[in-house]
């Protein structure tokens, strides 16, 4: 079953955003393979174990400035470990932890993270985008009751062969999406 956790707490206190203590082990995971993605994934190598100090390491790494908002949205996202999120629900986990950002700039943000590989953009259906912390090679399951993504480790899935792209272009990667519903009684 899917887990679910509560937003961790920020203390912002005259512009500054402070995080509070986590409850539990942060899990980073690097890239593999021979993509551009991967080489652009940070090797994070300097990670401290401290979420707010290795967040501020990840985005200097990648060449983003680590602003209040988005030190605050990348502790959101890579201080629970791997996660599959849309704007809309971290949006709700930034008004909950009383974290000020408007939709648009957690857009923003969720997409300058995928540019420079920290996050893995993985559509569902035409309307429906999650943003993957996992940025290994892997597929996944969809349940469609739930509105949720699961990991599938890249070696459970054998894809055939792959189409010769048209001139000019290259197969950047092979996403699967497998749809999930309840067995019917």
């Amino acid at each position: 079953m899917l887990q679910t956790q509560q937003s961790p707490g920020l203390a912002i206190t005259k512009g500054s955003v402070f995080p509070m203590p986590l409850p539990h082990t942060v899990v980073f995971t690097t890239a593999n393979g021979g993509s551009d993605e991967a080489a652009s994934a940070t090797s994070r190598s300097g990670l401290t174990g401290c979420p707010w100090h290795d967040v501020k390491t990840m985005l200097r790494e990648v060449g983003l400035r680590p602003t209040r908002q988005r030190m605050a949205l990348g502790w959101m996202l890579f201080g629970k470990g791997d996660r599959h999120v849309t704007a809309e629900m971290l949006y709700e986990e930034a008004v909950k932890a009383k974290v000020p950002v408007s939709l648009a700039t957690i857009y923003n943000t969720l997409h300058q993270f995928t540019d420079v590989g920290l996050l893995r953009q993985v559509a569902v259906d035409g309307s429906k985008t999650y943003f993957d912390t996992n940025v290994s090679p892997h597929h996944h399951f969809f349940i469609e009751s739930e509105n949720a993504l699961v990991d599938i480790p890249h070696s459970e899935v054998v894809v055939g062969r792959t189409p010769i792209p048209p001139e000019g272009y290259e197969v950047v990667r092979i996403d699967v999406v497998v749809r999930l519903r309840p067995k019917a009684r």
